[in-house]
This record gives structure tokens, sequence and C-alpha cells, in this order.
């Protein structure tokens, strides 16, 4: 299992580097779990120890959310300054999530007429 937890960890460190040296906006951990999945994705199996490792680290994620909720109650002033920014970029960018969703549906139900749902393959 240990060799498991390295892996996530060098993938994780491969992000940060990555994103380092191409000096792009997007948190490195986010790289490193691309890289994972491209990984898995070449071996067409997940082995069976790293999702015992990957279910223990999910039990405890709720965990990670603590430090983000504590830095959104200590700068509530700044939240409620900025309450209808935040507002319209919430409801924006819940629109366009339905909107390109169902676009993405009914392209994919156009494309594969015979996959319905409720119907067998």
């Amino acid at each position: 299992m240990l060799r498991y937890i390295t892996l996530i960890l060098v993938c994780q460190l491969a992000g940060e580097i990555a994103v380092k040296i191409a000096r792009v906006p997007i948190p490195g951990p986010v790289v490193g779990m691309v890289v994972l999945f491209c990984w898995l994705c070449c071996r067409r199996k997940i082995p069976e120890k790293l999702e015992v490792v990957t279910g223990f680290l999910h039990g405890y994620l709720p965990l990670l959310f603590v430090p983000a909720g504590v830095g959104i109650i200590t700068n509530i002033d700044l939240l409620i300054n900025s309450l209808i920014p935040f507002s319209g970029a919430i409801i924006v960018g819940t629109a366009m999530t339905i909107a390109v969703t169902g676009l993405v549906m009914q392209f994919l139900n156009r494309r594969h007429p015979s996959r319905r749902p409720g119907q067998a393959s």
C-alpha cells in the first residue's frame, strides 16, 4: 500500500513541477491527478491496493474543506462586500453548466439513437 500512496504523491509532485515549468494557472495536484488518470487508462485496470488506498483517503476528504471554511468565516466581510459579483458568478456558472450539459446530451442522443434510457443494449 505504501507503493500506491507514493504513486499518488509522485503524481502530485509531477503536476506541481509541470505547473511551475509551464507557468499555467492550474493547481499542481489537479495536473497530477490527470497524470495518474492517464497512467491508469494506459494500464486499463485499477490495482486493487490502489482502490483500498484511495478509498481510505476518500474517507478523510471532508477534512480538507475545513481550512477553506475557516477562511470564508474569517473573511466574511469581504464576502458580504462582494455578494453581488459572487451571486452573479454562481447563477451564470450554473446556467452555463446546465445549458452545456443539455446540448452535449442532445448531441450524444442524436449520434447514438439506439442508446436511449430504459432500453436494453
